[in-house]
């Protein structure tokens, strides 16, 4: 799994063997099997595919419960883009962290996928690497992988 960063831009490359349409349909109605690190539950979630729509996750990891909200930018075959800068309705959402991007791309190995978050300063995108961005999002990843090549 490649790692990049820039002063606001965190990137995971990686390639799953299995066709984007599987890997598009693993993002889309398998969520919960895969959002987060290893050992993350996600007993909650809602998400309306769509620009506009909402996307909301409650992640249990290590016993402490993350909440999220946000709506999507963009959503498509390509790339799924959504961000917690606003919430459901467009409401600005004065606590904004970042924009996500998964692009999916075909290879000849199945689907290659460039995972991004964009952040609004470099402090932002410090304190999210911090937290430990390559580590969670890369486990994200290869649980993502786990159920896109079993579908």
């Amino acid at each position: 799994m490649k790692q990049t960063k820039t002063d606001r831009e965190l990137t995971l490359t990686t390639t799953i063997a299995a066709p984007r349409a599987k890997v598009y349909e693993a993002w889309t109605e398998h969520l919960p099997e895969w959002w987060g690190p290893h050992g993350t539950t996600v007993p909650e979630y809602e998400m309306e595919l769509r620009p506009g729509g909402r996307l909301r996750t409650v992640m249990i990891i290590e016993g402490n419960r993350y909440d999220t909200d946000g709506v999507f930018l963009e959503v498509s075959q390509d790339w799924i883009i959504f961000t917690d800068a606003f919430k459901p309705g467009w409401i600005p959402n004065p606590e904004k962290f970042f924009v996500g991007v998964f692009e999916f791309n075909d290879v000849p190995e199945g689907t290659e996928v460039v995972a991004r978050a964009l952040h609004w300063d470099e402090a932002a995108r410090q304190k999210h690497e911090e937290m430990g961005f390559f580590g969670g999002w890369g486990q994200m990843l290869e649980r993502l992988e786990a159920v896109a090549t079993k579908l």
